[in-house]
This record gives C-alpha cells, sequence and structure tokens, in this order.
C-alpha cells in the first residue's frame, strides 16, 4: 500500500505530507477545522486509504502534547455522554471501510465533508442559545464522528458541530476534544495494524521523518489560539471547513 523505499517517494509527495502534518498540527493545538486539509494533502501524496493509517500515530502525538497543555480544561460530562457512541461509529467504519476500493473511499470522504459543512452552517445561522440535551443528538453525532474518523480521519466537522451546540468557551472545547481524540485514535490504532493493514514498518519510518513538521505546527498553533477570541475562534472553525470542503474537489 505505501511505496517501498524512500527514494520512490518523490520530492512533491513529501512537500505535501510534510505541509499536511504541520497543518495538523496547528489543528492539534487547538486551531480546529483544518483536518480536511490535513487529509486532502496526505491522500494527495500516498493515497486516500493509505493515508488514514499514515495519520493516526502523527494524531496520537499532536493529542498527546494537547490533553497535556490543555488538560485543566476538559469537560469530562461531554466526553462520557459522546464517546460510547463514537466508538459504536469507528466500529461501523471499520466495516464499511475495509474493502471500499479506493475511489469510492475518496468519494465517501467527499460527501461527508459537504454534509458536514452543510451541518455546521445550518447550526451557526440557527444563533439559537438553546442547548441540545436529547440523546438523540449525542448519539446520532458521535456514530457519524466515529464512522468519519475510522473512513477518513474527518471526525472534526461533526464533533465541532457537537462541542459549539454545547456553547463551550474556545479552551474548554480545545482541551475537551483534545482527550475525545486521544482516546479514539489510540482505541483506531489496532484496526488500522490488523484489519486494514494501513500502518505498516514502512509508515511508521514516513511518520518519523514527519514529526518535526508536528512539533513546528504545534508550537505554532499555541500561539495563535492565543491571539484569537471567543467569537473569531467559532467563525474561524467554520469559514476553514467551507474552505477546505471545496478544496477536496480538487484532489
Amino acid at each position: 500500500m505505501f511505496l517501498s523505499t524512500y527514494s520512490d517517494i518523490s520530492v512533491a509527495a513529501w512537500t505535501m505530507a510534510a505541509t499536511a502534518v504541520f497543518l495538523m498540527g496547528v489543528s492539534k493545538a487547538g486551531l480546529k477545522g483544518m483536518s480536511i486539509f490535513n487529509v486532502t494533502l496526505m491522500a494527495l501524496a500516498f493515497g486516500s486509504k493509505a493515508s488514514t493509517g499514515l495519520f493516526i500515530p502523527l494524531l496520537i502525538v499532536g493529542d498527546t502534547f494537547a490533553v497535556i497543555y490543555y488538560n485543566r480544561h476538559t469537560q469530562w460530562k461531554y466526553i462520557i455522554r459522546f464517546l460510547p457512541w463514537m466508538i459504536l461509529g469507528i466500529l461501523i467504519g471499520v466495516l464499511i471501510g475495509k474493502d471500499l476500493p479506493e475511489r469510492e473511499f475518496k468519494w465517501a470522504m467527499v460527501v461527508v465533508i459537504f454534509i458536514s459543512l452543510g451541518m455546521l452552517v445550518f447550526w451557526d445561522l440557527r444563533k439559537s442559545k438553546k442547548v441540545p440535551t436529547h440523546w438523540l443528538f449525542s448519539g446520532s453525532m458521535g456514530v457519524f464522528s466515529g464512522i468519519c474518523t475510522m473512513i477518513g480521519n474527518l471526525a472534526g466537522a461533526f464533533t465541532n458541530i457537537f462541542f459549539l451546540a454545547m456553547r463551550l468557551p474556545k479552551n474548554e472545547f480545545v482541551g475537551t476534544a483534545a482527550w475525545l481524540f486521544f482516546i479514539t485514535n489510540l482505541f483506531k490504532m489496532p484496526f488500522h495494524v490488523f484489519v486494514w493493514k494501513t500502518i505498516t514498518v514502512e509508515s511508521l519510518l514516513i511518520n518519523l521523518r514527519l514529526l518535526p513538521a508536528i512539533f513546528v505546527g504545534l508550537f505554532l498553533g499555541v500561539f495563535l489560539v492565543k491571539k484569537i477570541n471567543e467569537k473569531n475562534y467559532k467563525r474561524f472553525i467554520l469559514i476553514v471547513t467551507a474552505i477546505g470542503a471545496v478544496a477536496i474537489l480538487f484532489r
């Protein structure tokens, strides 16, 4: 699934992969909504399905940083409410994505992005101050998040909807999401190793060469989050999701 040697990987592929990992670091540090760019660039570099496994170890590195840095802001009641549904979605995603051909896998990711974008914009336009409490809301968001994170590491839009709906302030948003993704990415890893076989020795060696990019992104992300106020932070999430949804068409 991966190119056999480093010499087979073009400079353009390395550049796209490093940029994707840098943006992932920025996202993990708090600027949520960047995942569509990450996924697009990494899929261009290594293919849609292979890129999902390539991302997992790097995501866990970013998650580890985020849970340490934002731990004091974590709201565990929302994680407890959301996590079981997300795990269910991951298990569904394992079955759906195992034998899904590359072309269908790619278009599944595109559909997910546009559905997610529509939901985010709809929620923002409603401007309702009421926090959804029905289990159907957290359940549906959780299941869709789980399926999307397994198929394409694209849970961000659905988790953003949930946390925005809960009216979480900026730091609580980031801290709670950090723990949620740390847990779920660890849960996903064995499926990528033993079922999909998208995490291999070769993919881990590629991960090692991309590590510097994620650390640069993490530290820049922390700096930028401090500079953005609450209102602009939520607006940023919606805008980058919209741009990413358009960008995916040019893959």
